[in-house]
């Protein structure tokens, strides 16, 4: 257990850097480079679990960025929250900003889709908005300055085993969560964390397993905490972690968020069925009929999507394994 001490010396007096060694400096400008010098990724192990949200990550697994996580998360080095945090904080900036341009693409092909239903009645409602149709709005903040529109942008950290914690003396992913919410407030963003996952069962070290163990090793185990729910109704959720290997963990996360937000009421699928109808509701003219066009557009390509209530949900890490870099299909 490190003493408030030994924490108070590693900010005041950084003994080197987290990367390379460099005496002196908690990361030098090259490991620094390293960690945020590139633009964040979409990441996809291989295999990818079910039920994995779109990650995005801010660098490969590797070398300088390998050294800096490992000294913050075994090693205590509490001075590099704030640079492993400004890396977590811009991959998330990213997952939004490509969240919220495919939807509207998808959007967009929808309303092609709906104005195609070329009746009296479509073309006299084209002439009164203008030729203009709009859709659900998506409620996002898509990392632009001044681009915050809807909820609130929840943080929710993978959670660490409870003796992990008590090992290493400290939560490192909700450590670096805090210092990425804070990034993002800079820029506008309504950021904050949502500590609300937590392990209802015993899991085993995942480091020594393969894909498969790993996935067998941790289903199931997360559960969101009591009213974890209801603060997760309405919002942006960002499952955040340090690392992505294989998926299987952030695969449960997400489980789990999804399971409590469809479960508990009011949650984002409540949102969801709230926009649809409001959609539906400005265009029955339209289209006729609520219930004949609400089959249609829920049967119309990209709308079982558009309107699941779990097309809230991303995932965003520090670093992830380099294959999943380079099978990147995107």
């Amino acid at each position: 257990m490190r003493g408030w001490w030994q924490d108070l010396t590693d900010l005041v007096l950084p003994a080197e850097c987290g990367g390379c060694g460099t005496p002196r400096t908690v990361l030098c400008a090259e490991c620094r480079a390293a960690l945020s010098g590139a633009v964040p990724r979409r990441v996809r192990p291989v295999p990818e679990p079910p039920g994995l949200p779109a990650v995005h990550a801010a660098a490969p697994y590797a070398d300088e960025v390998r050294a800096a996580l490992l000294a913050h998360k075994e090693r205590g080095a509490l001075a590099l929250a704030g640079a492993l945090g400004a890396a977590l904080a811009g991959a998330v900036r990213v997952g939004l900003r490509e969240s919220r341009t495919t939807r509207t693409a998808r959007t967009a092909r929808t309303v092609r889709i709906v104005a195609s239903w070329t009746d009296d009645a479509t073309r006299e409602a084209g002439r009164d908005t203008g030729g203009v149709m709009t859709g659900p709005g998506d409620g996002s903040w898509d990392g632009s300055a001044g681009a915050r529109v809807g909820g609130p942008l929840l943080l929710v950290p993978v959670p660490s085993a409870p003796w992990a914690v008590r090992a290493r003396g400290h939560d490192p992913v909700r450590r670096i969560a805090l210092a990425a919410a804070t990034e993002l407030r800079r820029a506008g963003a309504p950021a904050r964390v949502a500590p609300v996952l937590r392990q209802r069962r015993a899991v085993a070290d995942q480091s020594g397993l393969n894909s498969r163990q790993r996935l067998a090793n941790i289903d199931g185990a997360l559960e969101v905490t009591a009213g974890g729910a209801r603060l997760l109704a309405g919002s942006r959720v960002i499952l955040v972690d340090d690392l992505v290997t294989t998926g299987a963990t952030l695969a449960e996360a997400a489980r789990a968020v999804r399971e409590a937000t469809e479960s508990g009421g009011g949650g984002k699928e409540t949102t969801a069925v709230y926009r649809r109808a409001a959609w539906e509701g400005r265009e029955e003219r339209i289209a006729g009929p609520r219930e004949e066009r609400a089959k249609w557009t829920r049967d119309a390509p990209g709308m079982a999507e558009e309107n699941a209530p779990t097309w809230l949900i991303r995932a965003a890490v520090v670093a992830a394994a380099p294959d999943s870099f380079e099978m990147n299909r995107n």
